[in-house]
């Protein structure tokens, strides 16, 4: 990862509070018994464990607009705080934000935390890795120990999860089976639900609020009708329209594709995602009904860098209510993959 540029993008107060406010409304939703009640039938057996902490680092992701922010992604397990060369990706003093960014990131990591694991899938080939390396740094400065692991290179023990020979009491994890179904992840799931180590973050986090079907039922009509109606309009006003295929009249979707993004419920970071007016009808036909997620398409946001354009989001990160860091994302393409000569990451500043 890169910094596409030292200077500040600069978003104004009024998409900073919508931005914040509706993540901070989102977060809330997993502790509404109407809202839990309306999700029990939908929720995996991982989901139910219910940890006592927040989940570690939601990433909020929005396209700015002419009407304000839109919402295009929850990220369960967000990455991109760490720049290869430079370190923490600058942040902007703000009142939500107090103390130095190493401080608020140390803060989510509970002091009974005192033998972690950082975990993702083949660790030491992820992209990644340098940035999991650096919460490493940051952990052991704190006296945690800490290792860095794939699924494999922990065993399960009669007292939980064991790496090299010592107990690990939690995961931070970077891992994007989010509920722990693969065969890989399977002595990681018996040992969550054994309660022998914290996750985080968890399933039930990505079941109650990550998971692109939840953008599906707060579209569905009534079904945010437990909140009061400021708090419904915020949420369909920042999160486009979106529907389940299987649930809207396949040939009306045809026709109207070019407003449209087509995504799998089940995957992230833009992988799988497929904008209508480029598609064919082959590839249309094609899609699984049952697991296709159509959005309202929502064009990126455009900043100048150095006299080259560039589309540009914005991340919040979230641990809870508390806002931990923000960051901008400028690249070229149809996904945020920074392999255009100048993309990358960039501070953001919120105007006075």
């Amino acid at each position: 990862m890169t910094l596409a540029t030292q200077t500040p993008v600069c978003i104004s107060q009024t998409d900073f509070e919508t931005m914040l406010s509706f993540s901070r409304t989102i977060e809330t939703l997993q502790n509404q018994p109407q809202y839990l009640k309306a999700l029990a039938l939908k929720l995996p057996e991982t989901a139910n464990i219910k940890p006592e902490q927040p989940s570690i680092l939601m990433g909020y992701d929005f396209h700015l607009t002419d009407t304000g922010p839109k919402l295009i992604e929850i990220n369960n397990n967000a990455g991109g705080l760490w720049e290869r060369d430079d370190g923490w990706i600058p942040q902007a003093e703000h009142a939500e934000m107090q103390g130095d960014l190493p401080s608020r990131l140390l803060q989510m990591f509970d002091a009974s935390w005192q033998s972690i694991a950082i975990m993702d899938e083949d660790i030491q080939q992820q992209y990644m890795l340098p940035e999991m390396q650096a919460y490493a740094a940051l952990l052991q400065k704190d006296g945690r120990k800490v290792s860095l692991v794939s699924p494999e290179d922990l065993r399960l023990e009669s007292d939980g999860l064991h790496v090299q020979g010592s107990k690990v009491n939690m995961i931070y994890n970077r891992h994007t089976d989010f509920y722990l179904e693969s065969e890989p992840m399977h002595h990681i799931r018996q040992a969550l639900m054994n309660k022998q180590v914290a996750l985080n973050p968890y399933p039930r986090s990505y079941a109650l609020i990550g998971d692109k079907n939840r953008m599906v039922d707060w579209w569905r009509d009534g079904f945010l009708s437990f909140l009061p109606q400021d708090k419904q309009g915020l949420i369909h006003a920042v999160v486009p329209e979106t529907h389940l295929l299987s649930e809207y009249d396949r040939d009306q979707a045809w026709a109207e594709r070019k407003q449209w993004v087509f995504k799998p419920a089940a995957r992230h970071g833009g992988k799988g995602v497929l904008l209508g007016k480029g598609m064919s009808r082959k590839r249309f036909d094609a899609l699984d009904a049952n697991t296709t997620v159509m959005q309202q398409l929502v064009p990126a946001s455009r900043i100048e860098i150095d006299e080259k354009s560039f589309k540009f989001d914005i991340r919040l990160y979230m641990y809870g209510q508390q806002l931990i860091a923000m960051a901008g994302r400028a690249w070229s393409g149809q996904i945020t993959n920074f392999r255009e000569e100048g993309s990358g990451w960039t501070p953001i500043q919120v105007k006075n």
